[in-house]
């Protein structure tokens, strides 16, 4: 066939996705048609045994338990729940990745270990610091979002208000080396942020992986394959992202999303 069309075919980028023991079998495969549907082939990590980033050309570290404190000096709070192998794996995977320049995608509690292991710190309770912010507990996209000009996300998703949905209690205080903020909610709780440099890296409060129908949604993966694919092939990974066609304005609640 490749001879057909006058050109070889590639392999598909290989996307390696951390995620939770307790909530692999809903999540994972949510991730993996999205990243499937962006071009790339997703392979599930749970226990850092199963982690072989010579395998992967890109990683998605996914969502889960809040991180553990003493990880960005802060204190234990009563009622939280952690998962202390899990911070060790995903510290090390965004560790090893960025040395060896794979692009990363965080969503939710990754976007917050992907500012924490970049030297930044979290607010364990976010909405003690933002108490104009609303707390929801729903995976329906409920949030209003603003995404900041001048941003790789705006690029990505457009300026308009983004709808998403948001689960988290944490969320980023000081902005680790590297990263700006790209998104924050209406009562200014951050919400998104990204690298200036490569490797590729963006990390997001919510669930694009349940907005499976939202474009803007579908665009962040789509922007992961393609850094995934820049590495695999030796190119710049922010140079091929913004190659990507540009967003039209969405005219519709669910391109809102």
């Amino acid at each position: 066939m490749s001879l057909l069309f006058g050109k070889r075919d590639r392999p598909r980028p290989r996307i390696g996705v951390t995620v939770s023991a307790k909530s692999a079998w809903r999540i994972f495969p949510l991730i993996r048609l999205q990243v499937a549907l962006a071009g790339g082939k997703a392979l599930r990590w749970i226990q850092e045994d199963e982690v072989d980033l010579n395998k992967v050309d890109g990683v998605v570290i996914g969502g889960g338990d809040d991180i553990a404190p003493m990880l960005y000096g802060g204190e234990v709070r009563a009622g939280v729940t952690l998962d202390p192998a899990r911070d060790r794996m995903e510290s090390r995977v965004i560790e090893k990745a960025r040395g060896h320049g794979l692009p990363v995608l965080g969503i939710c509690r990754g976007a917050q270990m992907l500012n924490v292991v970049l030297g930044g710190t979290l607010h364990q309770d976010a909405f003690e610091v933002y108490d104009s912010s609303r707390r929801y507990r729903t995976i329906l996209p409920r949030r209003e979002v603003e995404v900041l000009p001048g941003t790789r996300l705006a690029d990505l998703a457009g300026t308009e208000p983004m709808k998403v949905n948001a689960l988290h209690s944490q969320a980023v205080n000081r902005l680790g080396d590297g990263l700006r903020l790209s998104a924050r909610d209406q009562g200014g709780m951050p919400q998104a942020l990204e690298s200036l440099s490569d490797p590729f890296a963006i990390g997001v409060q919510w669930h694009p992986e349940h907005l499976v129908y939202a474009r803007r949604q579908r665009r962040i993966f789509r922007a992961l394959v393609s850094a995934a694919r820049a590495r695999q092939q030796g190119l710049g990974q922010m140079q091929e992202v913004d190659r990507m066609p540009a967003v039209d304005a969405p005219t519709t609640f669910f391109e809102k999303s």
